[in-house]
């Protein structure tokens, strides 16, 4: 069993503040795993709500919480339940000292099952993708390996690429998860618009470009895109502004949730040298999500085609800038200095593989700390 210590913090951290935890993540991410990691058998009692048998256990809830002896308790895929919520709210309000962990692969809010947030009595934790600090513990050194085959574990821990892993795992997330919670009919519309948004990933998307090429609504395309997003299947990073300095104020980008699925969609095999730093831009974001959790990702562009991958707004007035290149040497400043001549205040950052220790760099008047991913959090 792999050691994930920073999701198992996070999560014991998160039940000092409220006794359920929602552990949300892609199928194939490792949930169960980590599940099964918070403690030992005489410390843990795991229902899989996969089986048939755990709606029968759970008919009683509050006879189920009150017979338990045990200290954590977990409801692998709990959406599966005919009422999950009501399951929840019974453990929380009336066995307070339990810790409960319920996992599902969507946001605790999605379809029509949660009719029952459980506001004030939960935290959220979204497991990604094996993450760029995690690959030692997943005896992968090979940073081209992980971006090539992607980071849910499966994939990431075979010897070489299966395509049929992808094709598998695409052609069963819509009737394994989609169907569970949303009411849409028409699999062929869904997967067309899932895998468009794979080859088109990390670029601005435009909703009447998707439904001219797809031949699908523009309501069909902006339901599908919330339930994919619901599910963690995509980000959608919106723009940041506020200048009105001829900015892209409303198109945003969509990232494809795992660069194997990218890679995949696009044929991009085996790997060329210009590939790679597209994907890196992914294995940033996904840990600007992981270790930023609370905060609002956006993107920087105005109307002359300068951009700023990421933006964090962390205080008012005070927004850090981070630019991704693979190859540092590829660095074109200039429109980062544009960005700075709006927006002054910040800390600008360029993240790449290939800064260990950090360092301070000036162009021109812009000074720039160059830096691995984990600079970043500390």
């Amino acid at each position: 069993m792999v050691n994930r210590p920073q999701w198992k913090k996070r999560i014991h951290n998160a039940w000092k503040e409220a006794s359920i935890v929602w552990l949300s993540g892609v199928r194939r991410s490792g949930k169960t795993t980590l599940a099964r990691s918070l403690g030992g058998p005489e410390e843990i009692l795991y229902v899989n709500c996969d089986l048939p048998a755990a709606e029968e256990r759970l008919r009683d809830p509050e006879f189920f919480f009150r017979s338990c002896e045990k200290s954590i308790i977990v409801f692998d895929e709990i959406h599966q339940l005919r009422d999950p919520s009501r399951v929840l709210k019974i453990g929380a309000d009336l066995f307070p000292r339990l810790r409960i962990l319920a996992t599902g692969s969507s946001t605790l809010a999605a379809g029509r099952k949660f009719r029952d947030t459980l506001t004030g009595r939960k935290r959220l934790v979204h497991l990604l993708p094996v993450l760029w600090t995690e690959l030692e513990d997943f005896s992968c050194k090979d940073l081209t390996r992980r971006l090539f085959q992607g980071g849910l574990p499966p994939a990431l821990l075979t010897a070489s690429k299966k395509n049929s892993f992808y094709r598998e795992w695409l052609d069963s997330f819509f009737a394994r998860d989609v169907q569970k919670l949303f009411s849409f009919r028409d699999a062929d519309k869904f997967n067309a618009l899932f895998e468009y948004l794979l080859r088109q990933s990390s670029g601005l998307f435009e909703t009447s470009r998707a439904a001219s090429d797809l031949k699908i609504s523009r309501l069909t395309i902006e339901n599908h895109l919330q339930a994919l997003e619901t599910m963690h299947a995509i980000a959608r990073i919106r723009p940041f502004f506020g200048s009105g300095q001829r900015e892209i104020v409303k198109m945003p980008k969509i990232y494809g949730f795992d660069t194997g699925f990218v890679t995949f969609a696009r044929g991009w095999d085996p790997l060329r040298p210009q590939d790679h730093g597209v994907l890196w831009e992914h294995l940033v974001l996904e840990y600007l999500q992981a270790y930023f959790p609370d905060e609002t990702i956006r993107y920087w562009r105005d109307k002359a085609g300068r951009e700023v991958d990421f933006i964090l707004a962390r205080r008012r007035d005070h927004v850090d800038a981070i630019e991704c290149k693979w190859n540092p040497l590829d660095f074109d400043s200039s429109a980062l200095r544009e960005f700075r001549s709006h927006y002054p205040k910040g800390v600008n950052y360029l993240v790449t593989p290939s800064a260990r220790p950090a360092y301070v760099k000036r162009y021109g008047s812009l000074t720039v700390k160059i830096c691995e991913p984990s600079s970043l959090a500390a």
